[in-house]
């Protein structure tokens, strides 16, 4: 019981939030986790994320992602393409951990997208008041956020696996 109040609660809000930081982190963590089985996706309309494939590509887009936002002219995350990118991902990361635990699609979706708008604004706002405060470059500050998006959905996925 416990662990399923953690997981609604916390770890899929919480994939969202790494969504809205790293649009695609969360996604590629989640693909792993359920290629290695910690995540049964059989039988399900999502059983694509359990595939090798899937997570490769997921992977290759998130390093992609991870490169692509310490370059100058890529848009903010907060912009509406981006944003609209971040909120899709976020309610299929949501509505995928839902099917692989046989709950609600419909609240899996809503958690993420939830977490997601949370995790762009909130994190677009924190990143540039750290970066105001202290006079620095964007740059190591985004490295941090990087470590912290991936550390916090493996932590959301360890959640959700039990």
């Amino acid at each position: 019981m416990a662990m399923a109040i953690l997981t609604w609660l916390v770890a899929v809000p919480l994939l969202g939030v790494v969504t809205g930081m790293r649009s695609m982190t969360a996604m590629a963590v989640l693909c792993w986790f359920a290629y290695r089985g910690d995540l049964s996706l059989d039988d399900t309309w999502a059983a694509w994320a359990g595939k090798l494939t899937t997570a490769i590509i997921f992977t290759v887009l998130a390093v992609g992602e991870l490169v692509a936002d310490k370059l100058p002219k890529t848009p903010n995350r907060t912009a509406p393409f981006p944003l609209l990118v971040r909120v899709i991902l976020g309610g299929l990361v949501g509505a995928i951990v839902a099917a692989g635990l046989n709950g609600s699609e419909f609240e899996g979706v809503i958690l993420g997208v939830g977490g997601a708008l949370i995790g762009a604004f909130g994190g677009f706002l924190v990143r540039r008041e750290i970066v105001i405060r202290f006079g620095g470059k964007d740059w190591p500050v985004a490295l941090v956020e990087d470590a912290s998006a991936i550390i916090c959905a493996v932590f959301a996925m360890g959640i959700v696996t039990g």
